[in-house]
């Protein structure tokens, strides 16, 4: 019996079968692009106006829309702080910091943004307190203030390695 001889035109007509099902699987193709405008998306959601927190609060209210960026959603909310200290609701702010921070993290460009996500928490909070008058009002900005202090000093170094996914 005679052996026949594979060319590489044969090799290239047997393998091109085998490569367009590989193709065409699902199972096989390459996992789709983050979108190009990920990093304008994300420095829209992390400014210090009221119209940045309403977008991403939205935003986290139907994650599943924004998939495709690969947004870090997970939070400890305020850390090993209090997420209601003296009754005022802060989980928000913190929930949107920590969103900021870790999405900055993973792009490599924290550094350059840090000040502004602890002026957004600081904004946040104080939005929290304009609900409040007299005595009460005071109470709030004061520990918006110490909240604030605490992440432009210590923020880099805590809170985003110990996360709770689902908070």
């Amino acid at each position: 019996m005679r052996r026949r001889r594979t060319t590489p035109l044969t090799a290239a007509a047997l393998a091109l079968p085998l490569a367009i099902g590989l193709a065409a699987s699902p199972a096989w193709a390459a996992p789709a692009a983050v979108p190009a405008d990920k990093p304008r998306v994300l420095s829209s959601w992390t400014q210090t106006g009221a119209s940045s927190y309403n977008a991403w609060h939205a935003a986290r209210q139907n994650q599943s829309a924004w998939r495709a960026y690969k947004f870090d959603w997970s939070t400890d909310l305020c850390t090993s702080s209090p997420d209601n200290p003296f009754g005022f609701p802060f989980q928000k702010s913190c929930a949107r910091h920590d969103f900021g921070y870790r999405n900055y993290k993973a792009a490599g460009s924290f550094p350059a943004n840090k000040a502004r996500l602890d002026n957004a928490f600081h904004a946040d909070m104080k939005r929290v307190c304009a609900a409040y008058s007299g005595a009460r009002k005071v109470s709030c900005t004061g520990t918006a203030w110490t909240y604030y202090q605490a992440v432009v000093r210590f923020g880099s170094v805590i809170g985003i390695e110990g996360r709770a996914a689902g908070r």
